[in-house]
């Protein structure tokens, strides 16, 4: 086990390379400059090139490049252009929060689609099944810019019940994680019964029954846990687009984390807290997919002894 381990995190360091490489060259080949957000077009030539001096703005672009992945290794992100702040600094501030939200949304599709989805296998082609699958189609159609606002005016304007936007409390909570999470566990459910059909036909299955075990251990023992590896894929890609920052919902709803972050730096120019966003972004999915990789392992040997 612990040379899976080591090999899979060895073959992710390439790859958060080539990561960091692919978002600072993004960025610098976008339209815009933080110069000008900084000192308006109407600013004098000397006092531009003198800021693109000070920021690094003036270098090749090889050499910036070089410069950034040296401060990289020393876990040095650069400072931001608007704030002066460190960037690093910036994102500890804002990860909590998202951290938080997308537990609290995996939390909400899971014990939404777990249920809905053994129950539509257990029930199939019953009004179950129908009802179960109809809420997977509508929940993965809703797109989060439409259904966000609208549970904030039945639950908070019209209603009452919750707060419309900010990060005060657990109730404030609650919306972002229902529209995060409603539409991963429309996805999540539809995966989980057809993963769970296809285990319940095979013939250990039929052994169990014969035996004389309750149908409940059947399905959760036997059926569920033999079901779960195309399941932990899906939730390990949708942890990684939680934790990338739900850029939309948590701009709908104010909350203060990485995706909001994102957005205020890309409407300032400020290139080096994008560059931070968008790599952490991007090394979430990483970290996210090696750890499924990772309880792969753990829960079929044979993917173990494969990667060994």
């Amino acid at each position: 086990m612990l040379r899976f381990v080591v090999s899979r995190i060895v073959s992710a360091l390439p790859v958060v390379l080539g990561v960091a490489c692919l978002v600072f060259l993004l960025i610098h080949l976008t339209p815009g400059d933080p110069v000008d957000v900084l000192l308006g077009e109407s600013a004098q030539a000397a006092d531009r090139m003198a800021l693109r001096h000070a920021l690094g703005l003036d270098q090749p672009l090889h050499l910036q490049l070089l410069h950034y992945l040296q401060a990289l290794a020393r876990f040095d992100l650069g400072v931001s252009v608007y704030s002066q702040r460190p960037v690093l600094d910036l994102l500890l501030e804002r990860v909590p929060a998202t951290l938080q939200l997308a537990a609290a949304a995996l939390a909400v599709a899971i014990a939404i689609a777990l249920p809905l989805g053994v129950v539509a296998a257990v029930r199939r082609g019953t009004a179950w099944d129908h009802a179960a699958m109809s809420y997977a189609l509508v929940g993965a159609a809703l797109p989060n810019f439409w259904l966000g606002p609208l549970l904030v005016l039945l639950f908070s304007v019209w209603l009452g019940w919750l707060p419309v936007s900010g990060r005060e409390g657990l109730a404030s909570l609650v919306l972002p994680a229902l529209t995060l999470g409603t539409g991963m566990a429309a996805i999540l459910a539809r995966m989980t019964r057809s993963t769970l059909l296809e285990v319940l036909g095979e013939d250990y299955i039929r052994t169990a029954r014969a035996k004389g075990l309750p149908e409940r251990a059947v399905v959760l023992r036997h059926g569920l846990r033999n079901a779960l590896l195309p399941i932990v894929t899906l939730l390990g890609l949708q942890l990684g687009a939680l934790l990338g920052g739900a850029v939309i919902t948590e701009t709908i709803f104010s909350w203060p984390g990485i995706g909001q972050l994102t957005i205020e730096a890309i409407q300032r120019r400020d290139y080096p807290v994008v560059q931070g966003c968008v790599l952490f972004i991007s090394l979430a999915y990483v970290v996210v997919n090696t750890a499924t990789d990772l309880v792969y392992g753990w829960l079929d040997p044979r993917v173990r002894s494969g990667g060994e």
